[in-house]
């Protein structure tokens, strides 16, 4: 009898399974890589709503308890998935720079946002207003990260690569049981896939459409990530991600050519270097209406839960809201409501 058996295997699943491993608890995953949304974002940790300038819901909390889980992986897995750097809020006209100065005086925004305008030296891009900096920021490499883990996970027989039936869950009164392997309690964390779950199909999820071109661009030398219309987010080696696109109506998983020609519409505004597009990813965000993941148990079943709805900050939600299922699972600690699926029944 397992503790746990864990459904889905993005940001949502890797940050529930290492709350288990840190606390001794038995469980097994299930992944068939169906979902590609934690796999093809861009993966920034930032704290603040750079369009309207003010701060993420429980911005600072979220922040260190991502740092401190993600310093913790690269130990264990022994790899390097972090990397810091700034954030550059590019400015659109002096109106801006005055509301961001606005912003800088918020207690909450003082720590992230400073108060000094940094003046472009990069002479590849158009910047007239100059940028706003916000500080604590970094970009996670999610791919390396889900790597490693599912790697750890294969070594000790805790990964099965194959699709959920969830028609072939039995569901018992202490216990669950799917194909000979039984646990206490599972975990759904299925992204958007969990719009083919039947047990949490009440819920009101949410897919928007995410495209990033990566493009290489050897004049460029970006040290920060650039904030304009989209998103410049420097890899390493010239290459540089670009995005993203945000589309609620499309829920296919391929990229497409329109948004190609959107984005790079908007990066030809203010990069007036040359580049070659040389990828164009797409994913699936699962979002909910009123922008808070869906956490908590499910109302007829006890021993089924979920963790869904990071949206597009999932990798500085995820680990937070992650630990606070644990603690309300296992230490019956209650859930914010504003995060609970009770608000929804």
């Amino acid at each position: 009898m397992l503790d746990y058996m864990i459904v889905g295997f993005g940001l949502a699943g890797l940050s529930f399974a290492e709350q288990l491993e840190t606390n001794k608890k038995s469980y097994i995953v299930f992944e068939d890589a169906s979902q590609k949304s934690s796999r093809v974002a861009g993966g920034l940790f930032n704290p603040v709503i750079l369009k309207r300038f003010t701060a993420a819901w429980r911005a600072t909390e979220q922040l260190d308890a991502a740092i401190l889980f993600y310093t913790a992986l690269e130990r264990k897995l022994n790899q390097s998935f972090i990397h810091k750097f700034p954030i550059l809020r590019r400015f659109n006209s002096i109106e801006e720079q005055n509301t961001w100065f606005q912003a800088c005086d918020k207690p909450i925004l003082n720590k992230f946002l400073s108060f000094d305008i940094v003046k472009n030296t990069y002479v590849g891009l158009d910047i007239p207003f100059h940028f706003g900096k916000v500080n604590h920021t970094g970009r996670i490499d999610i791919t390396k990260m889900l790597a490693a883990y599912s790697k750890h996970l294969i070594e000790h027989q805790q990964l099965i690569t194959t699709s959920f039936i969830h028609d072939k869950l039995r569901i018992e009164d202490t216990y669950v049981e799917y194909e000979g392997i039984k646990a206490k309690n599972v975990i759904f964390t299925e992204g958007f896939g969990m719009i083919n779950n039947p047990f949490f199909e009440y819920l009101p999820l949410r897919g928007n459409k995410g495209e990033y071109v990566l493009i290489k661009c050897h004049q460029l030398d970006l040290k920060e990530a650039i904030k304009s219309s989209i998103f410049i987010i420097p890899l390493g080696d010239n290459i540089y991600k670009v995005g993203a696109t945000y589309n609620n109506k499309d829920s296919t998983a391929n990229h497409t050519q329109s948004a190609k020609e959107e984005l790079i519409e908007k990066l030809d505004t203010f990069l007036k270097f040359p580049y070659e597009i040389v990828d164009q990813v797409a994913g699936i965000r699962p979002t909910t209406k009123d922008r808070k993941p869906f956490i908590g148990t499910h109302p007829e079943y006890a021993n089924m839960h979920l963790l869904n709805g990071l949206g597009s900050r999932g990798v500085l939600i995820g680990p937070y809201v992650a630990k606070k299922l644990f603690e309300y699972l296992e230490y019956q600690q209650p859930l914010d409501r504003e995060i609970d699926i009770q608000r929804f029944e």
